[in-house]
């Protein structure tokens, strides 16, 4: 007895690439093109094998299609917040260039915690990735050994290091840069607040420090670094510490926006001026902080840019190129607001 094509399914009750291929009337040679590489078949059958997949419920088996191709179509990419409106605009750049070329992005977040990240690269890694997007490069020795041991290109964000595929900026530049321009507007009791402290507050704050200490200037009591996660709410909180540790202050960079709103907040609430007693910069440019009164001084970071960029920056190593720009300085701009 002959079983009718409707019912060849595999033993898992799943629709099969030659179930597909019977509806459309093409082989099933055709079929696994078409979803593979779409651009090689015509535009018309393109959209009649859509229709059948989506009608059918088809969905291809990825697992055999990496051992068929030696490649999983997946990237992973390590964040450590995906409450941070800085790495969400990163994982958007990211996602258009990857989305288009058929790759799935398996999405970590290491909520800025190393084990973290070495427990989710190595559920990841499982995964065969066709390549990695890390976040810095602060990592464990079991990171970099799994890096290493990975068998596909890593490609890190946010940070540049000459010796390894990067797209960013300097930060801290962008912590020399504020200070300098907080100093050439006449301020001389220049506060830090700083929170997280990650790699990258710390190299903000380092470069706040070296120009304060260049100008004989720098005073350890002007400034407070806590590790907690960074808000509005201890934005408000350390700057009032702050001001009752160092009340001679005439101006305070945040080493974030949200830290710098909630400074402002505070200063709104005890009735201090802004910027005329105090002046206040953020870094990192989010979008309320052109909104507040005052609008707030800060550092604007293409994050978004980041995430393109490093995305296509992976693909190019992915076929062999890009060596020649392996490192992108993306730079950063000073967004002067009325804040200071």
């Amino acid at each position: 007895m002959k079983i009718p094509a409707r019912a060849k399914r595999s033993a898992a009750g799943k629709v099969t690439l030659n179930e597909v291929a019977e509806k459309v009337g093409v082989s099933a040679i055709t079929i696994s093109r078409a979803l593979r590489t779409p651009e090689k078949v015509s535009a018309t059958l393109r959209q009649r094998i859509e229709e059948v997949v989506e009608e059918l419920g088809y969905r291809p088996n990825q697992a055999a299609r990496a051992l068929a191709s030696a490649r999983s179509n997946t990237v992973v990419v390590l964040v450590p917040s995906l409450a941070n409106e800085v790495f969400v605009d990163t994982l958007a750049g990211i996602y258009d260039v990857l989305h288009p070329q058929g790759y799935q992005v398996l999405i970590g977040n290491t909520r800025y915690s190393s084990e973290e990240e070495a427990k989710l690269l190595r559920a990841y890694l499982a995964h065969n990735p066709d390549g990695i997007l890390m976040t810095g490069f602060e990592h464990t020795a079991e990171v970099e050994a799994q890096l290493a041991g990975s068998g596909c290109p890593v490609v890190h964000m946010m940070e540049l290091d000459p010796q390894r595929p990067c797209v960013g900026f300097s930060q801290l530049d962008c912590g020399r840069a504020m200070t300098e321009y907080l100093l050439a507007q006449g301020y001389r009791r220049i506060g830090f607040i700083a929170a997280q402290l990650d790699a990258r507050t710390l190299k903000r704050r380092e470069g706040y420090r070296q120009v304060l200490q260049e100008q004989g200037c720098y005073r350890a009591e002007q400034e407070i670094s806590v590790a907690d996660a960074s808000s509005v709410g201890l934005g408000a909180r350390l700057a009032q510490q702050l001001l009752q540790q160092a009340p001679q202050l005439d101006a305070l960079f945040c080493c974030n926006d949200d830290l710098a709103q909630g400074a402002l907040f505070f200063c709104q609430r005890q009735g201090i001026a802004v910027p005329e007693q105090l002046a206040i910069a953020g870094f990192n440019d989010l979008a309320a902080s052109a909104w507040t009164v005052p609008s707030i001084t800060s550092i604007a970071t293409p994050r978004y840019e980041i995430g393109k960029q490093s995305a296509q920056l992976l693909l190019q190593l992915l076929v062999g190129q890009g060596e020649a720009q392996r490192v992108r300085d993306l730079g950063f701009e000073l967004v002067v607001r009325e804040s200071t």
